[in-house]
């Protein structure tokens, strides 16, 4: 497994390559359709977004949080969410915030790909049913935004600690795995 350091630079995720198993450590966020959604309109109304954005490495994960002592949030689960339901947002999005890594499941368009290759940007694949072991890479949260959206949807923050194993199932090139198989089972 390779360890990589959040904030990553555009060399760093070209570097990764297809099928390469990583963790992450260092800022990661989380952002589903309520946080594309929003954090697009404010750019388009001039309000200011949080700056975690920005050169993300965003995880598609709607975590279930508990308060602790000092007003503090603590993981309890965070398993990945399906990306294909950020689709028709993420390219925009990926270009707007320069975003890094998307970690999630089930893989993106092609229109996403396109975006990661300009950009600079990998796909990290988590594994489905594994809320619990990603849980305890994220640990407790560094800040919130945006709570009012709801918990699982609210902008979360993390320093993580080795957050993983993921697998690089899209690369800065474009090149995905879940195309790979597709090809190779002739579904299209």
């Amino acid at each position: 497994m390779k360890y990589i350091e959040a904030p990553l630079s555009e060399k760093d995720v070209r570097a990764l390559k297809l099928g390469e198993i990583v963790a992450v450590t260092g800022p990661v966020c989380t952002g589903r359709d309520e946080v594309h959604i929003r954090a697009l309109e404010y750019v388009d109304e001039g309000k200011e977004v949080p700056g975690c954005l920005n050169g993300a490495v965003l995880y598609h994960c709607g975590p279930i949080m508990k308060q602790i002592e000092n007003g503090k949030w603590m993981v309890v689960a965070a398993g990945p969410t399906t990306s294909a339901r950020m689709n028709k947002l993420e390219p925009r999005f990926i270009k707007e915030f320069g975003i890094r890594a998307i970690i999630g499941k089930g893989g993106m368009s092609k229109e996403v790909c396109n975006a990661m290759k300009e950009v600079g940007c990998v796909y990290l694949a988590a594994t489905g049913g594994a809320a619990v072991t990603y849980a305890e890479g994220l640990s407790v949260a560094s800040n919130v935004d945006w709570l009012d959206l709801g918990m699982p949807e609210a902008l979360w923050q993390f320093n993580t600690n080795k957050l993983g194993p993921l697998v690089v199932a899209i690369d800065a090139e474009g090149n995905s795995l879940y195309e790979q198989v597709r090809a190779n089972l002739k579904l299209d």
